[in-house]
């Protein structure tokens, strides 16, 4: 007997529809969450067999069943480990074991396009372009390349997964890749999908007025509470407050943080790690540990949410020659104003601050990490800059 243990998300799951082309009934697959997959991996070792297969994708064993796998490897078992996250690269001292973060062109891997190479290249599995197209939509939504080449395809493919069980998923996407010569959604699907969308921008809309940020460690977190579209969500809380190192989305329910960055200089696989989590660096989760409560949960609940920049502004944008507004509740209006040598100053209560700025960024970070400061609505700055013109001429 052929046996997968995957992860349940769309990249695990993609591992388990290839296996289901490759091995048809031969195959049992078994989808695991991150905290659930070691004790199913040790209770199967129990009483695995040697002339069964094992294979393991997206997931990472701990150290005591990497020891049981390579013993039973040893023995003439069929053992095979596919990974594409770096806190599992140790792993790749076991002869049955890969773990590869990026191709040699700079891509990032995915567990199911490693999964999909090892099939063709032991020739279980025959190549097709609907197949080949599925394997590449599952790589960009995971590497969330997708959103660099806005190929949205790869997003509705992740919104179709969660809008269904996985037995149905599997079922749809399996007569897909066996019947036709290229990959589409039907007319039920795409209309299922655009349903999707409509709650999805409601949902974000709503959860953007509930972060609130705090310091932890060296980092700098938005916080927000939420168990839908996190990958979405993390990404357009990030990009709405770049401010933030990472956005770290509690989920109360299963007792999981998801943190996402959008930042080249910030691992969060790093803060997971701290948390008995792991991941990308740009993408990761963990536990909500006694420790993680005390500091994502129990210090920022008396925290208030933080205002939200004006939007369709057109006098009071960001690095505005002119200067640019913002309030608070601590300190009041802040005006930053750029200086002749292309740096920037902080005028708060009508007088100037000491302190130089190198750029617009550094500054707004620092009034929003301060004094969460936010950008105000263009009549407020035009009534602003024309207070403070009346004062000039009066003097």
């Amino acid at each position: 007997m052929i046996h997968l243990f995957t992860h349940n998300d769309l990249d695990g799951v993609g591992c388990g529809i290839l296996a289901k082309l490759a091995f048809k009934n031969k195959v049992d697959v078994n989808y695991n969450s991150v905290g659930s997959l070691n004790y199913q991996v040790a209770d199967h070792l129990e009483h695995a067999k040697v002339q069964d297969q094992i294979y393991i994708t997206d997931l990472s064993v701990h150290e005591e069943n990497a020891k049981k796998l390579d013993s039973l490897h040893k023995q003439g078992g069929k053992i095979q480990f596919i990974d594409h996250h770096k806190t599992a690269l140790h792993l790749n001292g076991f002869p049955w074991a890969k773990v590869k973060v990026e191709y040699e062109d700079g891509r990032l891997t995915s567990a199911t396009s490693l999964y999909y190479e090892y099939l063709v290249d032991n020739h279980f599995i025959e190549e097709n372009d609907a197949i080949h197209e599925f394997v590449e939509l599952i790589r960009q939504y995971d590497t969330w390349e997708w959103d660099k080449n806005q190929n949205f395809k790869a997003k509705r493919l992740n919104d179709l997964l969660y809008m269904m069980s996985i037995e149905e998923f599997e079922t749809r996407m399996l007569t897909k890749l066996s019947t036709t010569g290229d990959f589409s959604f039907d007319d039920l699907e795409d209309q299922l999908l655009n349903m999707e969308e409509k709650k999805m921008v409601k949902y974000l809309r709503r959860k953007k007025r509930e972060i609130i940020q705090k310091q932890v460690g060296k980092y700098w977190a938005g916080i927000v509470f939420a168990e839908s579209y996190l990958s979405e969500l993390g990404n357009e809380l990030g990009k709405e407050n770049p401010h933030l190192d990472y956005i770290a989305m509690i989920n109360m329910g299963n007792r999981r943080i998801s943190l996402r960055t959008i930042h080249n200089n910030v691992d969060v696989s790093e803060v997971a790690g701290k948390f008995e989590g792991g991941g990308h660096a740009k993408a990761s989760g963990c536990n909500l540990t006694q420790e993680a409560y005390k500091l994502f949960v129990a210090e920022s609940f008396p925290l208030e949410p933080l205002r939200e920049d004006a939007s369709n502004n057109v006098f009071n944008i960001k690095e505005s020659p002119n200067g640019v507004l913002y309030d608070s509740k601590s300190l009041g209006v802040f005006f930053l104003v750029p200086t002749d040598s292309g740096k920037w100053q902080i005028e708060n209560n009508e007088k100037m601050k000491d302190k130089l700025f190198s750029s617009f960024t550094e500054v707004e970070k620092y009034i929003k990490r301060t004094h969460a400061a936010w950008l105000v609505k263009d009549e407020e700055y035009v009534s602003f800059l024309a207070e403070n013109f009346r004062k000039l001429r009066t003097k």
